[in-house]
């Protein structure tokens, strides 16, 4: 039995999401801009897609754009945004735990000009709201954070953060990158504050290569590609029907399941927190409030490495980090103020909508076993 515990990494399309871009592959596989009939299939499926998006948002389906995945919804918001307003302001504020996609975008532009203020967690590894309202001033012109750390699983203060800023500087954008923490957590950027919120479907059971870029209605931004003028300009090129037609059945089938998804992300967490404290040096990296689906922990003195190919070998999968980093030690765990030992054997493990009881055990078992065998062999 392969046991797959790293659907933060990416999940398994459901088949929703499997049947439906078949169809849109084989059947519905007109041009969206095409005039006649069969263009206006797929052009059918884009706008459900949106809808399905919106009804999970509570927002207008007009303010969906469909892209190419998060790491592209992030770089049109952030990017997109500054420019649009460079006469307003040169500052960007962000944290020191963002994804790539995030970060590297905002050290680009700090390159070109801009200044950047990155607000860091205390040292209890929590992120206090205070200290984002002192980092914005208002040569502000972007605010830029993650809804959830993809490592930790730690919840940022946005429903703190957003309000308080908003009322202070009406004008601030903000951009939130919701690839961790939508459909986990209730969200609704309208009645937030929220101006861009990205989103990948591929976290949630959709196929690779889609995701969607929420940008409040009436609010300009700049594209940072040109072509065809699809998707309002602002991410041009013929659109993968096939992967939004995915997109929308599996957004379709979490609305219609959340609260048993929710459901099962709780109690595999609790279970995991449950039967590791029984194994002796394993210890919980994820705060107790943080998102149900992920779960970090180390097994000080086996590297994370090393722990995951003993893991592999039982068929057990899961991640020494985020996937983007491809091993290295983590930077986004040395800002949460762990220790060097604790970061180098750090295991991230997360749940999916089909993880059950028996696969949990599963793995709690292997661990046992592995942290055994590996830990004489590190204590000689």
């Amino acid at each position: 039995m392969e046991i797959y515990l790293d659907n933060c990494a990416t999940t398994k399309v459901c088949p929703e999401a499997a049947e439906a871009a078949m169809k849109a592959m084989v059947e519905d596989y007109g041009n969206p801009s095409s005039l006649h009939r069969m263009g206006l299939r797929a052009e059918r499926i884009l706008t459900g897609t949106r809808k399905a998006a919106a009804a999970l948002l509570g927002c207008d389906y007009g303010c969906i754009y469909l892209t190419g995945g998060a790491t592209d919804s992030n770089n049109i918001a952030i990017q997109g945004a500054v420019r649009a307003r460079a006469r307003m302001g040169k500052t960007i504020v962000t944290t020191t735990v963002e994804h790539p996609s995030v970060g590297e975008t905002v050290s680009m532009l700090e390159k070109s000009g801009y200044t950047v203020k990155r607000v860091a967690p205390r040292a209890n590894g929590q992120f206090d709201p205070e200290d984002f309202l002192e980092a914005v001033d208002a040569d502000t012109v972007l605010l830029t954070f993650m809804m959830v750390n993809n490592e930790l699983g730690t919840i940022l203060p946005y429903e703190k953060v957003v309000p308080a800023l908003k009322k202070r500087f009406p004008d601030l954008l903000i951009h939130i990158d919701g690839v961790q923490g939508f459909t986990k957590l209730p969200f609704h950027p309208e009645r937030l504050g929220v101006d861009l919120f990205s989103f990948s479907g591929h976290k949630l059971y959709a196929p690779k290569g889609i995701g969607g870029l929420y940008i409040r209605k009436g609010l300009r931004i700049l594209p940072v590609e040109y072509g065809g003028g699809q998707e309002k300009a602002i991410r041009p090129g013929t659109e993968a029907v096939p992967a939004i037609a995915g997109l929308g059945a599996a957004l379709t089938m979490i609305k219609a399941h959340q609260s048993e998804i929710m459901r099962n992300y709780r109690e595999r967490q609790n279970q995991v927190r449950s039967l590791v404290k029984e194994i002796p040096g394993v210890v919980i990296n994820s705060p107790e409030n943080g998102c149900p689906h992920i779960i970090n922990l180390s097994v000080p003195g086996i590297p994370s490495e090393v722990m995951l190919h003993a893991l592999e070998e039982k068929s057990v999968y899961v991640s020494s980090g985020s996937a983007c980093s491809k091993g290295a030690l983590s930077g986004v765990l040395k800002a949460f103020h762990l220790p060097d030992e604790r970061i180098r054997s750090a295991l991230r493990v997360s749940f999916s909508r089909e993880t059950t009881g028996e696969e949990i055990e599963a793995f709690a078992q292997a661990l046992k076993e592995v942290t055994d065998r590996l830990g004489a062999v590190v204590n000689g």
